[in-house]
């Protein structure tokens, strides 16, 4: 009996002890839980500060290139193709004969031609001697000069289908795809594609620029293009296009002529950058990051630190300078906006600064 008691005792006490240890863990956890349920109650984000330094106005824009001659031309006439003289990769001129297609029949039928407008030269010769002397009449004449005259023009056709045969190119540049081979059938309806040609002599880079810098640009200013694979190098260019509209992005198209050297090292299709200079070199402004706006610039508003929260301000925004803006109004020097973690935030709500 003595022993049961004993044996109950320490069994009790087990259980107290761990009561105990369990309380304890509990309040331990609750005081983890309270510190991580505060700590997340803050937002995390990044800031910078407001100020008032020089900024230098020039800026610029990247964009493709693109050739200023480009054709895929086709066959204005059916037949087959007897041989092909240019190759993927060959220069071409303009004028240069590219191809030649089987013209047994055409030669025949330009001789035929030929005969035919020399006998009706002749006849209407004859008709007007006679003429003269009274031995035919004016309208027998003139039926004359009219058969030499569709004579004539007939002849002309055949000769046009005779220059036909030989395919030339349209557009001086390089073939960039050849789909024809000696044997090809051409066909006139559809019309055969014959041969890509790029004439990358001239260039032009193809850019986008906002509203505030678009005001200062006019056609036929000067501009430097470097080309990413040629970094060293610097191109000369001239502004030949400034769109009258923005695009959907509320951006203007601008696009840029710029000469090749003599090696053509630039291609359609590199990437490039236009550098345009301003009148003034450098401007004192006050400059927040572009990232700081909620959302995008338009939205004239960005979050401020203000004790431990963030505050939502109504600002004026000025020039886009790259990833600066200007501020005309609603923020002082040495106020801190907030860069990253907007997406986040509400007026009021309290932050975490990450360092």
């Amino acid at each position: 009996m003595k022993k049961n008691i004993i044996t109950i005792v320490v069994i009790l006490g087990a259980l107290a002890a761990i009561a105990y240890v369990l309380v304890g863990n509990k309040k331990e956890n609750k005081a983890k839980t309270d510190i991580v349920a505060e700590k997340n109650a803050a937002v995390s984000v990044k800031i910078e500060t407001v100020k008032t330094q020089e900024v230098s106005l020039d800026f610029e824009s990247n964009g493709s290139f693109e050739p200023t001659q480009e054709l895929t031309f086709s066959a204005e006439k059916s037949g087959k193709v007897v041989r092909v003289l240019a190759k993927e990769g060959d220069y071409v001129s303009v004028g240069q004969t590219l191809a030649i297609v089987r013209s047994d029949v055409i030669d025949v039928n330009a001789q035929t031609a030929n005969s035919s407008y020399q006998n009706a030269a002749a006849d209407y010769s004859r008709y007007e001697n006679a003429y003269k002397t009274g031995g035919v009449t004016k309208q027998q004449l003139d039926q004359a000069r009219l058969a030499m005259v569709n004579a004539k023009a007939q002849l002309t056709q055949a000769n046009i289908n005779v220059g036909d045969t030989r395919i030339k190119a349209p557009i001086s540049g390089f073939i960039n795809k050849k789909y024809i081979e000696p044997g090809s059938i051409l066909a006139g309806m559809p019309a055969t594609a014959l041969f890509d040609i790029v004439n990358v002599s001239k260039l032009k880079l193809k850019v986008t620029v906002n509203e505030t810098q678009v005001a200062s640009l006019k056609v036929g200013t000067a501009i430097k293009v470097t080309a990413s694979v040629y970094p060293d190098q610097s191109f000369s260019g001239k502004i030949t296009f400034i769109a009258a509209k923005a695009d959907a992005s509320l951006n203007f198209p601008v696009e840029i002529e710029i000469a090749n050297n003599t090696a053509n090292d630039l291609k359609a299709g590199m990437y490039g950058t236009a550098k345009f200079a301003s009148n003034k070199q450098k401007e004192s402004l006050m400059i927040v990051p572009r990232n700081a706006f909620v959302g995008s610039v338009s939205s004239n508003q960005i979050f401020v630190i203000e004790n431990g929260a963030a505050k939502l301000k109504t600002v004026v925004a000025g020039r886009i300078l790259g990833d600066k803006v200007e501020i005309l109004n609603g923020l002082s020097d040495g106020e801190t906006v907030i860069v990253t973690g907007q997406i986040n935030l509400q007026d009021g709500s309290k932050v975490e600064i990450i360092k």
